[in-house]
């Protein structure tokens, strides 16, 4: 891969599903070691728990933050296991929690400790968590005059189109009357999660979460990590990137701006690690979470860097066909 810049991705919650990596975790001795470990950092048998025991518990923040982490982890140890090989990133970025899996991928976080610090906020942002969240189809300050008005707020921004807001169950109801006026046309969808994460809503989280980053070992990144909370890249300062962890739980969510800087700094090769959406009930039958928007990001550029997923078996396999041809 001489004279490539590959970017790793890791996705955040709603890309979680019951059964997620029991295919990988039959195939890959190594991919059984990550859940192990992940389950004495945690003190419970997170195995158990993604393959389908836990029933609806997956869905639960407290679960899924772990679940997620621990998967996006097994589909890394996959592809190299496949490859005989690991392949070195030039930098890494994640959605929301997500962004933690980077971190380990720099190894700025060892996996133990960041399965440690997610365990916490995935129980402060359960236990303090309050309304819902809404994907409007509208650039940034359109969302934010719509959210303005109905007491919500900017959750994130995935795209120049696309705009995350979350606020009060009733507040988005009339939010999402509010918009069905003003955009009759526009097609919004209400997202399953336990709160209205990156919103003020999440300030008591972040308050309580900040002593667990305060005791977190974090080590200066040896690749670049980019942060949502600057939409920039971090930089080596340990103390400053634990900082934009405390605040990327209650800001918004630069994601946009994260693949902006990625492209700006030369990437011609995307690589998403964990998670699957779509109705189908097997890890086979799953998609990536995040394809749509990487790709919708780079439709207009003329050298659109090539992407890959991880997510399953089937995708273990192929991107390390496609890799190992290069």
């Amino acid at each position: 891969m001489d004279g490539e810049k590959i970017l790793f991705v890791f996705p955040g919650q709603g890309s979680q599903y019951p059964g997620m990596g029991g295919d990988l975790h039959h195939m890959f001795a190594s991919v059984r070691k990550i859940y192990a470990d992940a389950s004495e950092a945690l003190g419970y048998d997170i195995a158990e728990l993604s393959f389908g025991g836990g029933g609806g518990d997956i869905h639960r923040t407290k679960f899924t933050q772990p679940v997620l982490l621990t998967h996006s982890a097994a589909c890394m140890a996959a592809l190299a296991e496949c490859c005989g090989k690991f392949f070195t990133a030039h930098c890494a970025a994640g959605h929301s929690l997500g962004e933690y899996t980077a971190l380990v991928a720099a190894h700025s976080l060892d996996f133990a400790g960041a399965m440690r610090l997610v365990q916490k906020r995935g129980e402060l942002m359960g236990e303090h968590g309050e309304g819902e969240m809404t994907a409007l189809p509208l650039d940034v300050e359109s969302a934010r005059a719509l959210a303005d008005k109905y007491f919500c707020a900017v959750a994130g921004c995935n795209l120049a189109d696309q705009t995350v807001v979350g606020g009060r169950a009733e507040d988005l109801e009339a939010l999402e009357r509010g918009m069905r006026e003003l955009y009759p046309k526009k097609r919004f969808a209400r997202l399953k999660t336990e709160g209205a994460f990156h919103t003020h809503y999440m300030v008591k989280a972040a308050r309580e979460f900040r002593a667990a980053l305060a005791a977190a070992d974090l080590q200066p990144p040896e690749i670049e990590v980019l942060s949502n909370y600057t939409g920039g890249f971090h930089g080596g300062d340990a103390g400053i990137i634990k900082s934009r962890l405390f605040f990327q739980l209650f800001h918004p969510v630069q994601w946009h701006a994260n693949l902006q800087t990625a492209a700006a700094a030369g990437v011609t090769r995307i690589v998403e690690f964990g998670g699957g959406i779509g109705s189908g009930e097997t890890p086979a039958e799953k998609r990536p979470n995040l394809e749509g928007i990487i790709k919708k990001a780079f439709r207009r550029s003329a050298n659109p860097p090539a992407y890959h997923a991880v997510i399953n078996l089937e995708t273990a396999h192929t991107t390390a066909e496609a890799l190992g041809r290069r």
